[in-house]
């Protein structure tokens, strides 16, 4: 036996080391277990079958809970997509656009979006709420669209190609 033989070996180690670590194990590009949220329905007993991970349910009442639901019904039924994810969290935002319309009319009504411009508690920057609903909206949808990539999720039943509330 030769001096290089041991590092010969040890070379051949850790080669077969880095190929094990790139073999599908239920890590990297699998699906992430327990990343999808389930679709709210009106039924109890689905309440029931809720994994225990769950994102809850927005309060009733809460005027971003139909933007929400919407986003998470769209991102999810568009991530399939091969477009980049961004274009399709427009296309799931594009989507849901008359929910967005419909919080901001609320907001306005209420009289909670008259307060006019103050800086933004994420970023400093002067905005308003109208503003920061979009960009809520924004990061939901492209959210949505990495998440139902990301963990694999099914898409929610469709009708008339577009996704059910039921």
């Amino acid at each position: 036996m030769n001096m290089k033989s041991p590092q010969l070996i040890a070379a051949a180690a850790l080669a077969a080391l880095g190929l094990t670590a790139c073999s599908d194990n239920g890590h990297g590009l699998a699906a992430a277990n327990g990343v999808c949220k389930p679709f709210t329905t009106t039924s109890a007993s689905t309440a029931a079958a809720t994994p225990a991970n769950a994102l809850p349910a927005a309060p009733m009442g809460d005027p971003s809970a139909s933007l929400d639901d919407c986003l998470h019904r769209w991102g999810y039924a568009l991530a399939a997509s091969s477009d980049p994810a961004n274009m399709v969290a427009d296309a799931t935002l594009a989507a849901c656009s008359s929910e967005l319309t419909g919080w901001n009319q609320q907001s306005l009504s209420s009289g909670t979006a008259g307060g006019g411009e103050a800086p933004s508690l994420v970023n400093g920057q002067t905005t308003n709420p109208l503003a920061e609903h979009y960009s809520f909206a924004q990061g939901r949808a492209l959210f949505y669209v990495v998440q139902a990539r990301a963990g694999h999720c099914g898409a929610p039943p469709l009708a008339n190609g577009a996704p059910t509330y039921k």
